[in-house]
């Protein structure tokens, strides 16, 4: 509970009056700051929150023990409430950013902070490397991550839905831009084998694009974010994420045709270095007709759709190129059928059903009759 004291406010109050004067809007303003800066002094008094060259003077001093991991329970209780004034506050944005607090494949399972995260870039980054999720388990074996890991790159994990919308808002920290690693325009230190790559891979990535004409791909490139996945799929710069996707999907009251409009187009990316796209690339040079390896091409990529995040929009006939594959591994026939049922034994069945009824029926009549013959006597009598 606090009081505002103010020496312009006129007299005469009312409530348009009030809505209307400029010291009211100059409080608010003032409130804000207040409230932003107490907050921040919040996080600057925490242990925790403690740069490394000031943990020193931190450890020297007993008082601090009670301050410490408090900013900490404050992020978990509020933390939503900073977030959503990010996305609708654009005055104090850059002041809510400072409060940010998030775990990355660098923290230790700890919360750390934007500032943090700079100070910790390599040499020569010019992004914020993040990506979405529903949780950090299941985003550190996420592909999208291994080159990036390979390469000691830091990436910042958002597990909160409200991330998602966060990040539409928040373009940008400290003359850094955010880059979402599951989406297009991933920039790493170029390979110089690069274009030789892109070149001997030509006619698998024009080929594969032509055989997923009917899946909503609008391309397929070489990787520059695989080291161990043979391929993955991401989305364009400013559509849905994988994530963005399955949240909008769970709402009650979507529009089907706008879900169609910010899906935007998929993009294929392969791994050269992979021994399946190696494999993959002689046999469409040899035959590029052979169903086998079109049905391989639609495994894959309906396999890395699953692993990057995305929702089979036809399981069903996910699941019969995974049997089909199942039966060249087995040595069977793609024509061997299932066998029928007997009709015979099916047919001896429902008479044997039928004769156990009729059985049932009579002696169920000849109960009846018997229930009812002292009743027939005693009338005649």
């Amino acid at each position: 509970m606090g009081l505002v004291d103010s020496d312009t406010l006129p007299l005469n109050v009312s409530r348009e009056m009030l809505q209307q004067h400029s010291s009211l809007k100059t409080i608010k303003k003032k409130l804000i700051r207040k409230a932003l800066d107490m907050i921040r002094r919040i996080a600057e008094e925490d242990p925790d929150e403690s740069n490394d060259k000031d943990k020193k003077d931190v450890e020297e001093s007993t008082d601090n023990d009670e301050k410490k991991g408090q900013y900490a329970k404050f992020w978990n209780e509020f933390g939503k409430s900073i977030k959503l004034g990010i996305i609708e506050d654009a005055a104090n944005r850059n002041r809510l950013a400072k409060l940010l607090r998030f775990e990355s494949t660098k923290s230790d399972s700890k919360l750390t902070s934007l500032d943090q995260y700079i100070k910790r870039m390599k040499p020569g980054q010019k992004d914020i490397f993040y990506i979405t999720g529903t949780n950090k388990e299941q985003l550190e074996k996420s592909p999208f991550l291994e080159r990036l890991a390979k390469k000691n790159y830091e990436v910042i994990f958002f597990t909160d839905p409200v991330d998602e919308y966060l990040m539409q808002y928040l373009m940008d920290y400290e003359d850094k831009k955010f880059q979402n690693v599951s989406k297009e325009g991933l920039k790493l230190v170029k390979d110089s084998k690069d274009k030789e790559l892109k070149e001997s891979f030509k006619e698998l990535t024009k080929w594969w694009k032509g055989t997923l004409a009917s899946e909503n791909v609008d391309d397929v490139k070489i990787s520059n974010r695989l080291a161990n996945s043979p391929c993955v799929v991401v989305t364009s710069k400013y559509g849905w994420s994988a994530n963005m996707e399955r949240i909008m999907q769970s709402q009650t009251l979507s529009d089907a045709s706008k879900q169609a409009y910010m899906r935007g187009k998929r993009v294929l990316e392969i791994n050269p270095r992979h021994p399946i796209i190696k494999e993959l690339r002689e046999r469409v040079v040899k035959d590029p007709e052979d169903e086998s390896v079109k049905q391989t091409g639609q495994l894959m990529y309906q396999t890395a759709l699953m692993e990057s995040g995305f929702i089979l929009s036809d399981p069903k006939d996910f699941a019969s190129h995974i049997y089909n594959s199942v039966k060249t591994s087995l040595d069977i026939s793609p024509d061997a059928v299932v066998e029928e049922e007997d009709d015979a034994e099916e047919a001896e069945a429902e008479s044997e059903t039928e004769e156990a009824a009729s059985t049932h029926k009579t002696e169920a009549d000849a109960e009846t009759e018997t229930e009812t013959e002292p009743s027939d006597f005693k009338d005649e009598l």
